[in-house]
């Protein structure tokens, strides 16, 4: 059983999700700060599609959702003609080899951006840490990389269930990730349930 202070974050944050129908599903400080640093003329990746994939391309120039999973792949392409926005925003792209992430076409369509073509990468799917690693080339200078729940992965202050906080990062892959983003300005921001960070390259 969860201790009374995370049962009421957990139902706060699922309240503010029902109350607030078509938001992303992050952190209700990460929205207000996406608010305000999300640009007209961004270009953007998005792994792990959800209600941020419309949220972000009605705030953005160009927004690239990869989705590893069939149905909720129909779904984000139903919400997103609902919208009245571009249903190929989001790409349907395998997973596998899952041993080998690097090489999976989920990961490997980082190849389709050059280095510094990017403002905005959200870490929310599959593969996590490969595509943090394989992101951070593709950012240009002011860039924003977004990883949701991370305080699963990396170690840092929280009063979320299941931090990190004081025991490392996971595993090589994001001590790795921690590694490169060290001297970047960053944003931590936490609901008691779940983290989503952020971080700008310099």
């Amino acid at each position: 059983f969860w201790p009374p202070v995370r049962a009421r974050n957990r139902i706060a944050a699922e309240l503010y999700q029902r109350r607030n129908p078509g938001i992303p599903w992050l952190t209700r400080d990460a929205i207000n700060y996406l608010n305000d640093l999300l640009k007209s003329t961004d270009r953007c990746l998005e792994w792990g599609s959800g209600h941020s994939t419309a949220w972000v391309s009605r705030r953005v120039q160009s927004l690239q959702s990869i989705e590893h999973d069939p149905v909720w792949f129909e779904r984000v392409r139903g919400e997103l003609e609902y919208n009245g926005l571009d249903r190929g925003t989001v790409r349907l792209l395998s997973i596998e080899p899952v041993g080998q992430p690097t090489v999976s076409p989920y990961v490997r369509v980082i190849d389709e951006f050059g280095d510094g073509e990017l403002n905005v990468c959200f870490v929310d799917g599959e593969h996590r840490a490969a595509c943090a690693l394989a992101v951070i080339p593709k950012l240009a200078s002011g860039g924003l990389l977004v990883i949701d729940d991370a305080h699963g992965v990396l170690d840092h202050e929280s009063p979320s269930p299941h931090s990190r906080q004081g025991r490392g990062p996971v595993d090589g892959d994001w001590a790795r990730v921690a590694a490169l983003v060290r001297s970047w300005r960053s944003v931590w921001t936490s609901d008691g349930y779940s983290d989503t960070a952020f971080w700008i390259k310099p």
